[in-house]
Parts: C-alpha cells; sequence; structure tokens
C-alpha cells in the first residue's frame, strides 16, 4: 500500500527530469497516485517529453498562471475528469533578468511585475481557481520556495517574490482552512535545477550550504525535497497548514 494511494494530484513546474516537480512526480506515482502535469508556452512540448520518462505516461494540460482563462480549462478539465483534486503542487517561479544578478536597485517595476505575478500570486491565482475541486477532497496546496525570511546574493526581486509567496500561502491557508484544505511550503535548499542555473551567481548558495549546514548538502538531491513534498500532500499531516518546513540540512538554523 502506497502513501499516496488514490489520490489525484495536480503537478506543476515540471521542465527536465532534473526538476524538484519532476521527482515529487515520480515518487508520487510509485506511491499510487493518479497525476497529470503542466507546461506552459514554448516550454510546453519540453514538458510533454519529460513525461514521458515517469514510471506512468501522464498527460500535460497547458497553464500559464497569469491567464485566468487557463486556470479555468484546467479546473474544468479536473472536474471532468476527477470530480476532485486531492493534491496540487505550485513548482512555478520566474524573474526576467533585470530583477537577479545584483541589479536590485535598477530593476523596473515593469519586470518587477512580472517576477511577483507568475512567482507570487500566481499560488493565490491557481489555489483560487481549484477551490471547488480541493474542498471536494478537503485537498492541500503545497508550494516550493527558499527561504525569504533573509536578504540573499543576486536572488533580489525573486527573494522579495519568494517573500510575498510565502506571505500569499499564509493567507491561503486563513481563507481555505475553512474548507479543510491545508496550504504548505517546502522551503528547500539549492539545489541544481534548469531553474537554480538560470541565476547568476547561484553557486554562491551551494558552496555556502556544502560548508556551513549541519546535516551537510547534496545540491543532486532531489529526493529528500520530493519525500518530504509528499508526505505534506499525504493524510499524515491534517492539522498542518500555514507552514513553511525546510529541508536544508539545517542550514536555515544556523547564525555562522
Amino acid at each position: 500500500m502506497g502513501l499516496m494511494d488514490g489520490k489525484k494530484l495536480l503537478i506543476t513546474g515540471v521542465l527536465t527530469d532534473a526538476s524538484l516537480a519532476f521527482e515529487v512526480a515520480k515518487l508520487a506515482q510509485l506511491e499510487g497516485a493518479e497525476i497529470v502535469l503542466t507546461g506552459a508556452g514554448r516550454a510546453m512540448r519540453l514538458t510533454e517529453r519529460t513525461a514521458k520518462k515517469l514510471p506512468e505516461v501522464c498527460d500535460v494540460l497547458p497553464l500559464d498562471v497569469t491567464e485566468q482563462s487557463e486556470i479555468e480549462a484546467v479546473a474544468a478539465e479536473l472536474n471532468s475528469r476527477w470530480g476532485r483534486v486531492d493534491g496540487v503542487l505550485h513548482a512555478i517561479g520566474f524573474a526576467p533578468e533585470s530583477c537577479l544578478g545584483g541589479n536590485f536597485l535598477n530593476a523596473e517595476w515593469d519586470d518587477v511585475s512580472v517576477a511577483m505575478n507568475i512567482s507570487a500570486y500566481s499560488l493565490k491565482a491557481l489555489a483560487g481557481g481549484l477551490h471547488p475541486l480541493l474542498a471536494e477532497a478537503k485537498g492541500n496546496v503545497v508550494g516550493l520556495t527558499f527561504d525569504a525570511s533573509v536578504a540573499w546574493p543576486v536572488y533580489d526581486w525573486m527573494g522579495v517574490a519568494k517573500a510575498a509567496f510565502e506571505s500569499t500561502a499564509r493567507y491561503l491557508a486563513k481563507s481555505l482552512g475553512p474548507d479543510g484544505i491545508r496550504v504548505n511550503l517546502i522551503s528547500a535548499g539549492p539545489i541544481r535545477t534548469m531553474a537554480a542555473k538560470s541565476i547568476p551567481g547561484f553557486a554562491e548558495f551551494e558552496d555556502a550550504w556544502e560548508s556551513r549546514a549541519p546535516m551537510g548538502w547534496d545540491i543532486n538531491d532531489q529526493h529528500s525535497v520530493a519525500r518530504t513534498t509528499l508526505a505534506l500532500m499525504s493524510d499524515w499531516f491534517p492539522m498542518t497548514t500555514g507552514e513553511i518546513i525546510h529541508v536544508d540540512g539545517g542550514y536555515h538554523a544556523m547564525g555562522a
């Protein structure tokens, strides 16, 4: 009997098999879940190719989280297919190049607003669009974040977007809790994904984690994050919501 037997999950954010979301999707299937992936724009074909590497090939639905019509279309499809959604993984984030790499003072609002919309507001947009289906299952939403309680080198406006993302999760937990819907986040240490490689200077994080995390840290270890994510999405945390669980080797708790 698998941890996720009978669960119906929507997984966003799969680009390649190096994506954290891919590891979550793979493990979810191995633990008995039925999943659907989403892809957006030009990356849709990449997600479709990656889906074929899963233990079981699954459908990929188009979903641009900045387009309400596409959220509504996904909700309609999942309602027709399942009638409920037990869990959603939000693994979506993007900031224009001007918002990263030491450009904090130079970034213009037009670019910052893109980062905030895709990386923070999208959590509310997606959870709101799937609200009736999540309520039907007393399901849950889990998002992936990078500790926004401090300022990081080169992360700049993505760090601000993550702070908004984390606050959004708390307000969603407050708003959706009466319907039995849980909203939690995983704060992972640096993992060498395509998204991480796109951030100038991200190697600085990798070097710091290896030396300071008391349990050590493997930048290629997606499995630890995936296991914790599925634990939160399972029935084993029935009264946990508005929480941020750190999967970072203990780095966040160290002062020096």
